[in-house]
């Protein structure tokens, strides 16, 4: 099976990783040279490597597998997951001093979760570590990022020189020739998702050369004009329907404001306009709060659909 390049040029130790940002650099060298890490809460786009530095940590300061337990809570982010798996996990006895939970995509938990989740981190303190990254950071509960202010920390994107320095590194490494046009095109394809931009390339790359992807080759935001045009022709089902199938739950917050920036679809009058201004930040606020984020964008649409015709 070919390996995986995003895996395989994944830094590993922390004079590979790419900082932005010199004090946090320092600050983490001081963690590794102490071998403790703090509650740790890192913020910071998709790709931009949060999860790769999380790793690098646990590698630098030699913690034994079996003392880490990872965590995708995009999906694993319910109450009932935080009692049974990550409870039970914090309560057995590890091979180290230290046990250290990692929670990708903190961000996809619950609120209910969220508060399971708070009184777990209060309880094992002493002998957990836990260790969050997410991509909305004012989706996380006070409480919890209150207790990860030591390590809190948002990684900045690369800059768009570096994102191509690294992609030129990795297809170097692999031999392959670089056409500069398919590399331009991958690029504006996938910047600043540094993960995103190495699976192209390596996807793009056959017979030892570097090719322009299709235009088939990623999902292209259409569905945002398909929408409209739906909207427009009064098909509201329909375009329920498209944006629930058609958009990631990491997506959501584009459609409230892209809904914001089309306010026409909506009415022409003034007055429709207001009211689906007030209906879309209500929408939006909820969705920071609210258990299921795809019932709160139909609701939110089910309202628009009241406006355009006359019903509210």
């Amino acid at each position: 099976m070919k390996e995986l390049w995003t895996e395989k040029y994944r830094p590993k130790k922390i004079d590979d990783y790419a900082f932005k940002d010199e004090k946090q650099k320092k600050q983490i060298t001081k963690w590794i040279a102490s071998g403790a890490l703090p509650h740790m809460l890192l913020s910071g786009g998709p790709g931009t490597g949060k999860s790769t530095l999380i790793k690098v940590l646990l590698n630098e300061i030699g913690v034994d597998p079996f003392d880490v337990l990872e965590v995708n809570a995009s999906k694993d982010n319910g109450v009932d997951f935080i009692r049974d798996k990550i409870t039970k996990f914090s309560e057995t006895m590890g091979v180290g001093d230290m046990k250290y939970i990692f929670l990708d995509e903190a961000d996809g938990l619950s609120p209910p979760a969220q508060g399971v989740l708070r009184g777990t981190l209060e309880k094992y303190a002493s002998s957990v570590r836990f260790l969050l990254t997410c991509n909305y950071p004012h989706k996380i509960i006070d409480a919890i990022k209150s207790r990860c202010e030591t390590g809190r920390m948002h990684i900045e994107k690369l800059d768009m020189s570096e994102f191509y320095t690294r992609l030129v590194n990795v297809l170097d490494a692999e031999n392959i020739e670089i056409d500069p046009d398919a590399l331009e095109a991958i690029v504006q394809k996938t910047y600043s998702d540094l993960r995103r931009g190495i699976s192209m390339i390596q996807a793009n790359s056959f017979g030892g050369k570097l090719v322009s992807p299709d235009v088939d080759s990623e999902i292209v935001s259409d569905y945002k004009l398909d929408m409209i045009a739906l909207f427009r022709s009064k098909k509201y089902k329909e375009a329920r329907q498209l944006i629930c199938t058609k958009v990631g739950r990491e997506e959501y917050e584009d459609i409230y404001s892209f809904m914001y920036q089309n306010l026409e679809v909506w009415g022409e009058e003034d007055d429709k306009q207001n009211k689906a201004i007030l209906v879309i930040r209500d929408g939006l606020v909820k969705h920071t709060m609210c258990a299921d984020v795809e019932i709160n964008l139909s609701a939110t649409l089910v309202e628009l659909e009241m406006i355009a015709r006359n019903q509210i």
